[in-house]
C-alpha cells in the first residue's frame, strides 16, 4: 500500500530510531531426503534500544512470527538483556519441494535448492514475508516465475488508485525506481496476472510478517536481494494454505499451528478435527502414543513453533493421554 510522499518520511522517522545491523535467510541443510523438520529454536538477548521487530529482522523472521513466539515480551520495548525466542525451527510444507513454496498462512516462504533429479533437493532457504490482506488475498496453487525486474517501476492499478484516492491520496500513474518504490529494488513477476514476489521501500521495511499487501509477496530488501539471483526465470511457484502442518524428527511426531487466516478462521473443534486428520495420515506407518495436553495446547494457542506431540511407546501402558475436548 502506497501512502503520499510526506507522510512516508514522518512516517518513517517515528517509527524507526535505531536499526541494528540487517540479518540474511539462513540456508538449511536437508539431512535427509525424507526429512521434514529443519533449523532449531534460539535464543537471543535484546539490547537497550531494540524492539521485537529489530529482532525479528536481524534473524530474517517476520513481525507476526516473533509476536506470537514471545507473547509476554513487549513488542517495542522488551528491555536490556531480556531472553528472546528466536523460532527457526520449521517443518516443512506438504508440498514438492521444488523451487519456491510458501505457506500462505505462516507467511513465510522456502525454497529448495542443491541435490539432483534422483536424490531431491539438499537445502532449503527461508524467507519471512507480507502477504494479502483479507480483500486482497494472496491466491493459491502453482504458478511460475515468468519475468525477473531489477530496479521495477511500479504502476497503481486503477483499483488500487481508487481506494487511495477513497483516503484522499492520489496516487501518481507511474512510480519510478528508488528508495521510496513499493517493489523495492528486486521484483519477479508470477504466472497468476498482477502478481509478484517483490521487496520493499524503505518506509515498510518493519512490516514484513503481516498481512498488509494487494496480494503481492513482499520480502525484507536484504531477502529479495539474496534470493533474487537465485531464481531462473521458469522456476516452480507453490501456494498453500496449511496453518497446521505435521512431521516426524526421528521417533517424535511435531506439529506446527499457525493463526489460520482471518476469512478461514475455525473453532477449536475444527482445528482439533483437521490436526487429527493430519495425524492419522503421518501415522499411518508409525506406532504412536499422542501427548493430548500439549497437543490441545498447541491447538489453543498457535504459536508457530513446532512442538512434540508424542510421547515414548513405553508409556502407553503406564499413563492416558489427557482428553483433547
Amino acid at each position: 500500500m502506497l501512502i503520499c510522499w510526506k507522510n512516508w518520511l514522518v512516517r518513517l522517522a517515528a517509527f524507526v530510531a535505531v536499526c541494528p545491523g540487517l540479518g540474511t535467510a539462513e540456508v538449511f541443510e536437508i539431512p535427509s531426503p525424507g526429512a521434514e523438520l529443519i533449523g532449531e529454536i534460539q535464543y537471543t538477548k535484546a539490547r537497550h534500544e531494540d524492539t521485537l521487530l529489530d529482532i525479528a529482522r536481524e534473524f530474517s523472521l517476520g513481525q507476526d512470527e516473533i509476536v506470537m513466539a514471545n507473547p509476554t515480551v513487549d513488542r517495542w520495548l522488551p528491555g536490556e538483556g531480556k531472553e528472546v525466542l528466536v523460532p527457526r525451527k520449521y517443518i516443512l510444507p506438504e508440498a514438492v519441494r521444488r523451487g519456491i513454496v510458501l505457506n500462505i498462512p505462516e507467511m513465510r516462504l522456502y525454497y529448495f535448492t542443491g541435490g539432483s533429479k534422483t536424490s531431491g533437493p539438499t537445502r532449503v532457504i527461508s524467507y519471512p514475508v507480507s502477504i494479502g490482506r483479507m480483500d486482497w488475498r494472496t491466491p493459491l496453487g502453482i504458478t511460475r516465475v515468468v519475468q525477473k525486474l531489477k530496479d521495477p517501476v511500479w504502476r497503481p492499478p486503477a483499483s488500487i488508485k481508487k481506494e487511495h484516492a477513497a483516503e484522499g491520496d492520489f496516487l501518481p500513474d507511474v512510480v519510478p525506481a528508488g528508495p521510496m518504490n513499493p517493489l523495492g529494488r528486486f521484483a519477479m513477476k508470477l504466472g497468476v496476472p498482477g502478481y509478484l514476489i517483490h521487496g520493499t521501500g524503505v518506509d515498510k521495511e518493519f512490516g514484513i510478517g503481516m498481512r498488509v499487501t494487494h496480494g503481492c509477496i513482499r520480502m525484507y530488501p536484504e531477502d529479495i536481494e539474496q534470493l533474487y539471483p537465485q531464481v531462473p526465470v521458469g522456476t516452480q511457484v507453490t501456494l498453500v494454505n496449511q496453518p497446521v502442518k505435521l512431521g516426524w524428527e526421528g521417533d517424535d511426531l511435531y506439529i506446527e499451528v499457525s493463526q489460520t487466516l482471518d476469512e478461514d478462521r475455525m473453532s477449536y473443534d475444527e482445528l482439533l478435527a483437521l490436526a487429527m486428520n493430519l495425524i492419522s495420515k503421518k501415522t499411518a506407518r508409525h506406532s504412536v502414543v499422542l501427548d493430548g495436553a500439549v497437543l490441545k495446547r498447541a491447538l489453543e494457542t498457535p504459536s508457530g513453533i513446532p512442538v512434540v506431540i508424542s510421547k515414548p511407546l513405553q508409556q502407553q501402558q503406564t499413563e492416558d493421554s489427557e482428553p483433547l475436548m
